[in-house]
């Protein structure tokens, strides 16, 4: 059936205010529930926080008082969805275990969109960032093992591999060569609309993450690889955000968010296995179903324009939290030695990523690097989960 929500009621502005009992949500079980359950929360929380941040940003730009009454309303139901959804994350988890989950994330979320996205230059812009995130897992699962004295593979259950993807030091560039070309909203599919805003807003939530909890550690290596690995998710923020054409109005923009909101909530919906949290999908869905039809009302009055011109006709396939282990090794195979140079793809470095490495570098070890010479030592080798045999790349095939 498809599924077509400007045509679908939702659950009036008015009877959306929810008591704090009521956002109290239980949070599910680190150690019973499905990896991918955590990764749908974690991706949702990204989404909201976007919803939020987008939505002041309009308002400080919009001189109607009535438009920022409107927006200040949805805003404070979009913080309290945020709130619940967040809430779900277990406290027993550890700040590192919730960053092994962020990065299962980025990994499994951006090779779906990948593998979904028909415009071949947004298609390689995921594929050229998945690769970087995989290898942030790496890291990390390593840092964890460290510290922790856990394995990463409790987290990410077999679902994801752990291994080395394009090498961190690698990924600091010129700032001007994260800068994409943005797709054209007049021709693009409205698809790729929402796999740009999701993916930015995953990107986004993971910067601020980083950000936050980098200097809250003792460990001088954990200090240094969330410093290193928090700038490199800034530049994934600018690569990702440079898609979105700057020509949209901020009434165009407002629509995309709600209805990426409808689509994200509606696939999850779909495919969540926990019910508790599934009911929690389905009760914001019938909420951004009212949230659009404002932001629709608002495009209407404001750009001119109707909603169903920039707007897909029903949702398409739903988001699917899914493995992507042969994908991710044929883009390890193929694309491993990739960097970005103005808008496009090399496989050579140059002058300018030279200058940049060496001035960051600044002839010492990367903490990225050291995380893993570290782990050697203390472990007797480093941490890998490998399920599907070598790495296809020899050079990054496991020192025995």
């Amino acid at each position: 059936m498809t599924f077509n929500p400007l045509q679908e009621r939702g659950i009036p502005l008015d009877r959306q205010l929810r008591n704090w009992r009521e956002l109290n949500v239980m949070p599910i079980d680190p150690d019973h529930s499905d990896p991918y359950t955590r990764c749908r929360i974690i991706t949702m929380n990204g989404i909201e926080t976007e919803a939020v941040f987008f939505s002041h940003h309009m308002a400080r730009h919009c001189p109607d008082m009535a438009v920022k009454h409107q927006l200040a309303e949805v805003r404070y139901i979009e913080a309290q969805q945020q709130k619940a959804v967040n809430w779900l994350l277990p406290g027993l988890a550890s700040v590192l275990e919730t960053t092994l989950a962020y990065e299962q994330v980025a990994v499994d979320l951006t090779a779906w969109v990948a593998r979904m996205e028909p415009d071949p230059y947004l298609k390689q812009a995921y594929q050229f960032g998945v690769l970087e995130d995989f290898d942030h897992l790496y890291r990390y699962a390593n840092l964890f093992e460290m510290i922790e004295h856990r394995k990463a593979e409790r987290i990410v259950d077999g679902l994801t591999e752990v291994m080395p993807g394009r090498p961190t030091y690698l990924h600091h560039r010129h700032p001007i060569d994260n800068v994409r070309e943005p797709y054209d909203r007049s021709t693009v599919e409205p698809i790729s609309k929402m796999h740009a805003l999701t993916i930015m807003a995953a990107e986004q939530q993971t910067m601020n993450f980083y950000m936050n909890v980098g200097p809250t550690y003792m460990e001088p290596i954990a200090r240094q690889l969330y410093q290193e690995i928090g700038m490199i998710e800034e530049e994934h923020v600018t690569h990702y955000e440079s898609l979105v054409d700057p020509g949209e109005t901020w009434w165009e923009m407002l629509l995309n968010h709600e209805y990426n909101e409808c689509y994200l909530y509606h696939s999850f919906m779909e495919t969540e296995s926990d019910p508790k949290v599934k009911a929690i999908w389905e009760l914001h869905l019938n909420m951004e179903l009212e949230h659009l039809r404002l932001a629709a009302e608002l495009f209407k009055r404001h750009d001119g324009r109707e909603p169903e011109e920039v707007l897909a006709p029903h949702l398409p396939a739903p988001v699917t939290f899914e493995p992507n282990k042969a994908y991710l090794r044929e883009l390890l195979a193929t694309q491993i030695d990739y960097t970005t140079i103005g808008t496009g793809y090399v496989q050579d470095m140059h002058e300018r990523f030279e200058k940049l490495q060496a001035a960051v570098h600044n002839g010492e070890k990367p903490p990225s690097e050291l995380v893993i010479d570290e782990n050697r030592a203390k472990s007797g080798r480093e941490y890998r989960h490998q399920m599907e045999g070598d790495h296809p790349v020899a050079s990054l095939r496991q020192i025995r």
